[in-house]
């Protein structure tokens, strides 16, 4: 057997977790970084309208990113890539977190939930797996979001359109001084009942097509690429709805609306999008969502499963048979 050839999901169990907290490090940064100029255009047609002033909020991809580049060359890129610093500053330690304890729990999960080779068909093993890598998708989820919350919350004040805020300091500052520290965390629920099912969505869906796509369990890229990419278009279409009520619990402390800027959670969110907009305003910002997270989530895959190969293939040479 050649040297390149081995069992590339065994890299997992060989893997030390720095070595998957450093992939999943480099993995997130580079995720974020890559497509937030897309997550600028979506924030800014999330952001409901307010009833007190002439603040309108975009309604197509193409309306929010002419007001993002329609002041000019160097504005625009100010515009497109304000707030950037918040991710690259939370997205590095909470995409370690997250993957690190992805594959610490995708491993403790699989020596529990079992099933007896020798009567198991394709289908059980199937749904083992869908279940075990949900499942630790799901407590990966909870772990990166506790962590990043409030860096979303910070890039997110920073990417509307009438921010004045010029570092992540001053508008961490800011936020804190006039809405204290529950600014920081209002919107956590609600991250979590959108991340939870993105996550199991997102991690259920990746290795399962990954399973059809690279049966051998060799290192692939394109593989990774294909198969992020399809997990990333299922668990974005299906969140949007949370990720709105998100969005306007996160920005609420901007708005001069009354009933916006005094919402209390989850449901009073939900019912102040649904009063406006309808079943309609669920979706805002699908079409750059689903933009967002189709390359992201390959680009996030990709880099996360290259790094953790690269880091320990040292390690994962063949063993020899005699």
């Amino acid at each position: 057997m050649e040297e390149d050839e081995f069992d590339y999901e065994s890299l997992g169990a060989n893997s030390t977790m720095g070595q998957n907290a450093i992939a999943g490090a480099l993995a997130g940064i580079g995720e974020h970084c890559l497509m937030f100029p897309v997550d600028s255009i979506k924030t800014r047609m999330q952001v409901l309208a307010t009833s007190e002033t002439g603040v309108t909020t975009a309604k197509s991809v193409s309306a929010a990113a002419n007001d993002l580049v329609r002041p000019g060359w160097l504005q625009s890129q100010k515009n497109l890539w304000r707030g950037v610093y918040s991710v690259v500053m939370g997205a590095g330690p909470a995409h370690a977190l997250h993957f690190a304890t992805y594959e610490f729990c995708k491993d403790a999960f699989g020596k529990y939930i079992t099933i007896d080779p020798a009567t198991s068909t394709a289908t059980q093993e199937n749904l083992r797996q869908l279940t075990v890598s949900g499942a630790a998708g799901a407590c990966a989820t909870f772990a990166h979001d506790a962590l990043m919350t409030p860096f979303d919350v910070i890039k997110q004040r920073m990417q509307l359109k009438d921010s004045t805020y010029r570092s992540v300091r001053e508008c961490a500052r800011s936020v804190y001084a006039k809405e204290g520290l529950t600014a920081f965390y209002i919107s956590f629920p609600t991250t979590l009942y959108m991340s939870i099912p993105f996550q199991s969505v997102q991690f259920a869906t990746y290795e399962y097509c990954l399973g059809i796509l690279n049966p051998a369990g060799q290192y692939n890229p394109k593989s990774h690429v294909v198969a992020g990419a399809i997990a990333g278009v299922l668990a974005s279409s299906v969140t949007t709805p949370l990720d709105v009520i998100k969005t306007l619990l996160q920005t609420r402390g901007t708005s001069s609306d009354p009933r916006i800027r005094n919402c209390s959670g989850f449901w009073d969110a939900a019912k102040i999008i649904g009063g406006r907009y309808g079943y309609q305003g669920f979706f805002r910002g699908f079409k750059p969502r689903v933009l967002t997270h189709m390359p992201s989530t390959a680009i996030s895959w990709s880099v996360y499963e290259y790094f953790k190969w690269f880091l320990s293939k040292d390690n994962d040479k063949p063993v020899s048979n005699s």
